[in-house]
């Protein structure tokens, strides 16, 4: 808890930073904190920016704002948080992309298109653009505000089997999020897409449960699923990303200066946290093949292009609910992504 002049927030990070506290912003009193919950560990990029804009939150605002970081899902599972963010309940989160079409605002599924984004770069031309900015607005008639977008990388496919054609892929179970465009990513691969939280995953990928999943280098690493997979294919056919945002009414009751200096904390933990998601996935990678308990398989062109015709459909598939329109700008903006 934290007595301030100005208002005292407590904001709680994991695979979801999630801010909780009751606060009266039009009064000067106390606040009294309540827990808040993160999906990934602290150490993924998620996970460092949490940190990073903890500690800035804090030093910018003299201690009148007080950050703790739960990794793992400590607090809230998946399906809870933006629920408990819409509700009042936490005031912060930064969940992935997939994870608004099922309040409503399904655009941001446009990120989990296959081979939509080449590369971090192009990423970043379009989240610190126009139409990354215009993507945020879509949240406020849900009461929320878009703070930022938070990196972790580009996805491989792990199971069991070697997956090097788009056939060894058939009949298999995958975890997924909760998201229609990889939905029917997997579809198109003709596998049985299971979605299930991502604390779940490391239990079910070992009880065979399913039979492989699809994530990040550091994802992998940090949850140990290199430890029940035999396989990992280096596909980078997808990106994971975050949104941070905050509940609209919150944000917007804050003292102008409190919320000046959590804006600017915002800003630099986002640059901190993004420059380091590349390095953070080649360490892990490093370290994965250090272990030796998963074999690496790197494509060839040729094999790389199967999988990309493979996915291709997926385009058509989800045009009318994410939007033909807006796949178009998309497109436009990554250039080289494959549709």
């Amino acid at each position: 808890m934290v007595t301030a002049t100005a208002t005292p927030v407590d904001i709680f990070a994991a695979a979801t930073l999630v801010a909780q506290s009751t606060v009266d912003a039009q009064t000067t009193g106390t606040a009294t904190p309540k827990p808040t919950n993160l999906v990934v560990a602290t150490n993924t990029p998620k996970g460092l920016a949490a940190e990073k804009f903890k500690e800035l939150a804090e030093k910018y605002t003299d201690g009148k704002v007080k950050v703790e970081v739960y990794p793992n899902s400590q607090l809230y599972k998946d399906k809870e948080e933006l629920e408990a963010l819409q509700l009042g309940a936490v005031q912060m989160l930064a969940p992935s992309n997939s994870k608004f079409g099922p309040i409503g605002v399904k655009e941001f599924e446009v990120f989990d298109l296959p081979y939509i984004l080449p590369d971090l770069k192009t990423l970043r031309k379009v989240t610190d653009g126009p139409l990354g900015a215009k993507l945020l607005k879509l949240l406020e008639p849900k009461g929320m505000t878009g703070l930022a977008y938070w990196d972790n990388g580009f996805k491989e496919m792990s199971a069991n089997k070697k997956l090097i054609t788009p056939a060894d892929y058939r009949g298999l179970k995958f975890r997924i999020q909760s998201s229609k465009v990889l939905e029917a990513q997997f579809r198109a691969l003709g596998v049985v897409p299971q979605v299930m939280a991502f604390s779940e995953v490391y239990q079910a990928l070992q009880t065979g449960v399913v039979d492989g999943q699809e994530n990040t280098w550091s994802n992998i690493y940090t949850q140990k699923m290199h430890e029940v997979q035999k396989y990992i294919t280096e596909t980078n056919h997808g990106y994971i990303g975050y949104v941070v945002v905050v509940n609209k009414k919150f944000w917007d009751g804050l003292p102008a200066d409190i919320r000046a200096q959590c804006e600017k904390a915002m800003k630099e933990a986002t640059a901190y946290g993004n420059a380091q998601s590349q390095k953070e996935n080649e360490d892990a990678l490093a370290e994965i093949v250090k272990t030796g308990k998963s074999e690496i398989i790197k494509l060839t062109p040729e094999q790389d292009a199967a999988m990309r015709k493979a996915m291709e459909p997926v385009y058509k598939d989800v045009a009318g609910r994410v939007g033909q329109p807006l796949i178009d700008e998309f497109l436009k903006e990554t250039r080289g992504a494959t549709n």
